[in-house]
């Protein structure tokens, strides 16, 4: 089984679009990846929905924990799962069940479900797999690929052009 290969054009093209971000998975324990990642998210401008049933009610980050994808009031664009391989279906089940279905199912690093990926774009929804937004962000962005992570760009020395403001929504263009 080959690993999914995803265009840049791809990958900037969807974290250019969604908006409304449900992490399932999400932890309220800040030496989580998964609390980095809704923290990530939270200030680059997207709105976040944690989902967790085990903390539901409760907040991570001043936002509030929903126990189910269908807990969270309107539409989602991007799910984003921090949760094992297994647990993929049941998660692609509950995404289908919404109407209006989210835009993109993303599985975070070491995450992948081959079977689930294929249900969901048969309905139309774009799947990644094996990626984790953050770092795809922070990299198609420019914010860490002078810092010495492997952008798959030429080696430069010179920094980023820097946009006006916070690099929020750094991957927009005007």
């Amino acid at each position: 089984m080959s690993e999914p290969q995803y265009p840049d054009s791809h990958i900037s093209g969807i974290l250019g679009e969604v908006k409304r971000i449900a992490v399932v998975g999400a932890s309220a324990k800040d030496v989580r990846p998964s609390y980095f990642v809704v923290k990530y998210l939270i200030d680059k401008g997207y709105q976040v929905f944690p989902i967790n049933p085990g903390i539901a009610g409760k907040e991570i980050l001043g936002r509030e924990v929903y126990a189910s994808l269908a807990e969270v009031p309107g539409p989602v664009d991007m799910i984003d799962i921090f949760r094992a391989s297994e647990a993929v279906p049941s998660i692609v089940d509950e995404a289908l069940a919404l109407d209006p279905k989210p835009k993109v199912i993303w599985m975070q690093l070491g995450i992948r479900h081959d079977e689930a990926a294929a249900r969901a774009e048969a309905a139309g929804v774009t799947v990644v797999m094996n990626r984790c937004p953050k770092i795809e962000y922070g990299r198609l962005s420019g914010e860490i690929g002078w810092t010495g992570v492997n952008s798959r760009r030429a080696i430069s020395s010179k920094r980023p052009v820097v946009r006006a403001g916070y690099q929020n929504r750094g991957l927009r263009r005007p």
